[in-house]
């Protein structure tokens, strides 16, 4: 069930699953998608997982995406600390603050989990990440070329029908920030190793926009963090591989229960 929210100035847009579940004991899964995406992009992932853990979700999109608002302004170099900040919001908006959770982030959303992660959140058990970036790569880089030739050719109209009128301005938001040399020296790996919650790290061997340098910054030598690279998969684990990365994710989620029974 999707609903509008309203949280400070803006409208987010956010998809409950298995509300029954929610304000029990269960912890909420929280779903944040990648820098052009939304709920319906997803796909059935959100709800497999759900379903496979028994838990309670609630999947955002973020403002300036799908239905939510319009991006508020020009992005600078700090967007994915601003796009936690918000998060931070819409969850203190939705949520008991004694609602324990779970991030699943994907690329951009995987980024901002672990910024959350390092804000040393009482209610958050654990993170999940597919190719987050941690640091900006050449390889990042290169990735987004292609992505402004198929987007100026025409190739991802399809975006226009989840986005509507926010979809140009959406688009060059993100392509032109990561491209902005301002943005090459950004970074969260020192941030991210402040937290002490588990997490789990997943990305595709042939992640057009990243390589393996990204898992190995948030996992290091960190006992309770876990990295995996998903073999034959590129930037989307979860759509590409969806049973191994559920059953992964699965896995993580019952040692996490014994550790806390």
């Amino acid at each position: 069930m999707e609903k509008i929210i309203r949280s400070g100035t803006k409208e987010i847009n956010i998809q409950w699953i298995n509300s029954n579940l929610l304000n029990g004991p269960k912890p909420v899964l929280v779903f944040l998608h990648e820098a052009l995406g939304s709920i319906i992009q997803w796909k059935s992932f959100p709800a497999e997982l759900c379903h496979a853990l028994n838990l309670p979700g609630i999947v955002i999109e973020r403002s300036g995406h799908g239905k939510s608002s319009d991006l508020a302004g020009e992005r600078d170099i700090r967007y994915l600390h601003n796009y936690a900040d918000e998060t931070q919001d819409v969850l203190k908006e939705i949520l008991n603050p004694d609602q324990k959770i779970i991030l699943v982030g994907h690329s951009d959303g995987g980024s901002i989990a672990l910024i959350l992660a390092s804000r040393q959140l009482k209610n958050l058990l654990a993170v999940v990440t597919m190719a987050a970036h941690t640091f900006v790569e050449e390889e990042t880089l290169a990735g987004i070329h292609p992505a402004i030739e198929a987007f100026e050719s025409g190739k991802l109209d399809g975006l226009y029908r989840i986005h509507g009128e926010k979809t140009k301005e959406l688009f060059y938001a993100w392509a032109n920030t990561w491209l902005n040399p301002e943005f090459r020296n950004w970074g969260i790996r020192e941030e991210i190793q402040s937290f002490n919650i588990p997490v789990l790290a997943m990305q595709g061997t042939n992640d057009q926009y990243g390589t393996e340098e990204q898992v190995n910054s948030i996992v290091l030598d960190k006992i309770n963090r876990k990295g995996i690279m998903v073999p034959n998969c590129g930037h989307h684990p979860h759509l590409e591989k969806k049973d191994l990365i559920i059953r992964e994710i699965e896995n993580g989620f019952n040692q996490l229960r014994m550790t806390n029974s």
